[in-house]
C-alpha cells in the first residue's frame, strides 16, 4: 500500500486563500473508533482493527502536511505515557523515506503543530520544544484569559477560531490561511471533525474500515453533537482493498469528499 496516499499530492491542492483540510479515522464494521479501557477509562483505537498498512497510509498524509491539528487531550494522554508520539514524520524505520520525500517537495522538515483546546489545561510535548517545532493553540473566545496570557508570556501564538470555548471549523480554517498554511492534517477527533463538516471546512475524508466486528459497551464514533443533516452527506471517490491485513480480515481504505449544497 505504500505510496498510495503520498501520490494525491495533497500538498499542491490548497492555497492561502482556501487551505486543504483533511483527516483520517480507522474504523470497525460496526463503527468503533475507540472503545474505552475498563481500567483506566481512557479511550483507545482498538489494537484489532489496525495494521501496518493503515499506519504507513497515515504516516503518508502527516508527510504532505504544512501543519498538524491535535488537541489537549492528546497531549495529556502523551505525558502520561497512554498513547505514542506521532507528531514526528521520519523517525521510524517505515517512514525515513518520507522525511526525503518532504525535503524533495519544498516542505519543512516538520511540520507546525496547531493545538486546538477549551480549556488550554494541556503540557507541550518535550519533543515539539527540542525541535523548535512551530507550535500555536487554538482555542475560543471565551476560553480562560488567565491561560492564553501564560501562553502568550511564553511565546507561543494563540489564535481565537470560536465566539465560544471550543474550536469552531471555519474560523480556524481561515486564521490558518492566513498564516499561509495550505494542507492542513486533522490529528483531533470526532468533535472537530462534526465542526469542520457543520462549517463546510472539510476538503476530503479519509477512512480505513477493517472488516470485524468490535463491541464494547463504551466507545466512540467519527461524530457527535447535533445531527449533521445535509453537511454529512460524502461522495465516495476511491476504494482499494487489502485482503490480508489485519488478522486476515481485510481492510478497505476509502476516500470521500463532502458533497457542498448546489
Amino acid at each position: 500500500m505504500a505510496g498510495l496516499c503520498l501520490a494525491d499530492a495533497l500538498h499542491r491542492l490548497g492555497s492561502a486563500a482556501a487551505p486543504f483540510v483533511y483527516a483520517s479515522f480507522v474504523g470497525s464494521l460496526d463503527g468503533r473508533i475507540a472503545v474505552s479501557d475498563p481500567v483506566s477509562g481512557a479511550s483507545r483505537l482498538p489494537v484489532e482493527i489496525t495494521s501496518e498498512s493503515d499506519f504507513r497510509l497515515f504516516l503518508e498524509l502527516e508527510a504532505q502536511a504544512d501543519c498538524l491539528v491535535t488537541h489537549g487531550g492528546y497531549l495529556r494522554d502523551l505525558a502520561a505515557g497512554r498513547l505514542d508520539d506521532v507528531l514526528q514524520i521520519g523517525t521510524r524505520t517505515m517512514d525515513r523515506d518520507l522525511a526525503d520525500w518532504r525535503r524533495e517537495n519544498g516542505l519543512s522538515p516538520q511540520p507546525a503543530v496547531v493545538i486546538a483546546s477549551a480549556s488550554l489545561d494541556f503540557p507541550i510535548p518535550d519533543s515539539l520544544i527540542r525541535e523548535k517545532r512551530r507550535v500555536l493553540v487554538a482555542t475560543g473566545r471565551q476560553a480562560p484569559p488567565d491561560r492564553v496570557d501564560a501562553l502568550r508570556a511564553r511565546g507561543v501564538p494563540v489564535l481565537v477560531a470560536g465566539e465560544g470555548d471550543a474550536v469552531e471549523g471555519a474560523p480556524l480554517v481561515r486564521e490558518l490561511g492566513r498564516l499561509g498554511f495550505r494542507s492542513v492534517y486533522l490529528l483531533t477527533g470526532p468533535r472537530m471533525l462534526s465542526t469542520m463538516l457543520r462549517d463546510g471546512a472539510l476538503s476530503r475524508l479519509y477512512l480505513t474500515i477493517t472488516h470485524r466486528v468490535v463491541g464494547g459497551e463504551s466507545f466512540h464514533t467519527m461524530a457527535t453533537g447535533p445531527r449533521l443533516e445535509g453537511a454529512g452527506r460524502l461522495r465516495l471517490c476511491t476504494l482499494h482493498y487489502d485482503a490480508a491485513a489485519p488478522d486476515g480480515a481485510g481492510q478497505w481504505f476509502a476516500r470521500f469528499e463532502p458533497l457542498r449544497p448546489a
